[in-house]
């Protein structure tokens, strides 16, 4: 791990942060790169550790539904086993049984409960490192783009712009120069060679 991890890491230290894989804007980040198997990786880690937990909220609903239901039947067969109902009695002990198999279930849920949300934790801190490893690379990599982009627009541009002034010099020169002959042959004699040189141009266009 680099020192530069160890720095990150710390400051996180302490600090929740929800499960980057719950957020749809995390997989946006991602939607133009090639996969990174290692993103990946750390993304089924936090599904299936997600899905570790919910399994366990799940199911510790469901057995403390059962013992309730469990304690509402010994309550009610306490009278018929206390005066020695023996099919009571069987009831009663098979319920108390039952009762002791939900405590221990419950029990091993809620040491899951008590891991699983560090180890999402972990993943997660580990999947927002590599998150911003590859993004910050991006940034970089487009930077470096752009600013070759921003010199060849600002090359372009000038070269543009003097050709833009080229242009005008040589319209300008061409309206003198059209308008001195103009003066200097009269309008029938230039008329005539207008004609001429618009044709012998048309000519090459077409050639």
């Amino acid at each position: 791990m680099s020192e530069l991890d160890n720095k990150f890491k710390s400051a996180l230290a302490g600090k929740k942060i929800p499960p980057l894989t719950l957020d749809n804007k995390w997989h946006r980040l991602f939607t133009q790169t090639q996969p990174d198997k290692r993103l990946q990786r750390l993304e089924k880690e936090i599904g299936e550790l997600l899905k570790k937990q919910s399994i366990a909220n799940t199911e510790i609903k469901k057995i403390k539904r059962l013992k309730k239901t469990l304690m509402q039947e010994i309550m009610e067969n306490a009278t018929a086993s206390s005066s020695g109902n023996e099919k009571a009695i069987k009831k009663a002990e098979e319920n108390k049984r039952l009762l002791e198999e939900c405590n221990e279930k419950i029990a091993g849920y809620e040491d899951e409960l008590f891991e699983v949300p560090r180890e999402i934790d972990k993943a997660n801190k580990e999947l927002m490192l590599l998150t911003m490893q590859i993004c910050y690379d991006r940034l970089k990599t487009n930077g470096r783009e752009i600013a070759e982009l921003s010199e060849w627009i600002a090359r372009v541009r000038e070269e543009l712009k003097e050709n833009v002034i080229r242009k005008e010099e040589m319209e300008e020169i061409n309206h003198e120069l059209y308008s001195y002959m103009h003066d200097i042959f009269g309008a029938e004699v230039i008329d005539i060679f207008d004609m001429k040189y618009l044709e012998n141009q048309s000519g090459k266009k077409e050639k």
